[in-house]
C-alpha cells in the first residue's frame, strides 16, 4: 500500500504478475474475515453527510383539493396504525422500522434491513 497526497492508504496496482481483479478478491475476503480492518476502511466516509426520511405513508391529492385544506385538516395516508414505515438514506429504501418516543422527541427504530443489489 502507498499513501496519497490526501493520507489514505492505496493499494500498489504495479504487480503485474496477478491476472485483473485477482488482487481485489483476497482483499474482499481478507476484510470479511478481519472487521476491524474493514470498519478502520470506512473511516474516509464518516463524515459524508447523507439525507434520511421516514415515511409514514403517502397520499395522493388534486391541488385544487390541497389549496382547500386548513389548520386541523386530516389527509388519508396508504397506510395502517401500527404498519412499518419506510426509510430512506438519499432517496434509497434501506429499512422498514417503527415510530418510537425518546424523551418529547419522535425516532425510528429500525426492524428490518433492505438489501438490494448495488448497482453502479
Amino acid at each position: 500500500m502507498s499513501e496519497n497526497e490526501t493520507g489514505m492508504d492505496l493499494p500498489d496496482l504495479s504487480n503485474t504478475d496477478a491476472p485483473h481483479g485477482a488482487e481485489d478478491k483476497s482483499d474482499a475476503a481478507q476484510n470479511a474475515a478481519d472487521p476491524q480492518r474493514s470498519a478502520a476502511d470506512l473511516e474516509a466516509v464518516f463524515d459524508v453527510p447523507v439525507n434520511v426520511s421516514a415515511v409514514l405513508g403517502k397520499a395522493h391529492i388534486e391541488v385544487s383539493d390541497l389549496l382547500k385544506l386548513g389548520r386541523g385538516a386530516v389527509v388519508e395516508l396508504d397506510r395502517k396504525v401500527g404498519e412499518a414505515i419506510d426509510i430512506y438514506v438519499n432517496d434509497r429504501l434501506v429499512a422498514r422500522g417503527e415510530v418510537v418516543i425518546v424523551e418529547d422527541r419522535l425516532g425510528v427504530t429500525m426492524t428490518e434491513i433492505i438489501k438490494t443489489g448495488i448497482s453502479g
